[in-house]
């Protein structure tokens, strides 16, 4: 039911069908941005969104343009293609490769990712991790659960809202000061990418179903 639930997310340009295939897209989702996403991205665009991210998070982001994992460098690519020069992010980026959603999320039209640092995924057992990792149903359901429709800006970040999987989860808070179901907290929002607007969290959502 929720591979179904998320197939039928209308965000999505291609099926998880074609997203989960062993083919060579798979390990090279991630290597190369559409060319026409950089080059039609303004030149004044970068330095805008990295005034408007928060967090203490923010600081472990590289602040040279030129690296893959700056604020800059992330705007112009879509967004798997983004969290996967990130530093912060290498385990999530991990988990979508297996999971095979790379080109789903890249081609997604305007999303909010709520994207759980490497500590994040330190916190569950490794035994439990290694489990879910392997499953791969499993896996895209809690990936999913990441995702919502629709680029939220921080001041329409409070409230419920439904994620791609089909549960919802709840922001609560203001200004500089998120969480997340209760528990996770926002340690580095309003990230921008071509395709989708990021807020870094301190630990992994389960969904309720």
């Amino acid at each position: 039911m929720k591979l179904t639930a998320f197939a039928a997310a209308t965000l999505f340009s291609i099926s998880l069908t074609a997203c989960g295939s062993d083919s060579s897209t798979d390990g090279e989702g991630t290597a190369a941005a559409p060319t026409t996403m950089a080059s039609s991205a303004p030149e004044s665009s970068a330095p805008a969104d990295m005034m408007t991210t928060f967090g203490a998070g923010c600081s472990a982001v590289p602040a040279d343009a030129s690296n893959p994992g700056s604020f800059q460098a992330m705007a112009q690519v879509p967004v798997a293609t983004a969290a996967s020069g990130n530093p912060l992010l290498s385990t999530l980026v991990t988990a979508v490769k297996k999971a095979g959603l790379v080109d789903s999320l890249n081609s997604a039209d305007g999303i909010t990712v709520f994207a759980p640092t490497n500590d994040a995924f330190g916190k569950i057992p490794k035994a439990d991790l290694d489990k879910v990792l392997a499953d791969k149903k499993t896996l895209t359901s809690i990936l999913t659960y990441h995702v919502v429709p629709g680029k939220l800006a921080p001041e329409s970040l409070a409230g419920a809202h439904k994620t791609l999987q089909g549960d919802d989860l709840t922001v609560s808070g203001s200004g500089e000061d998120f969480k997340v179901n209760g528990a996770a907290s926002v340690v580095c929002g309003n990230v921008q990418t071509a395709n989708a607007t990021v807020y870094i969290i301190d630990s992994v959502l389960m969904p309720k179903s």
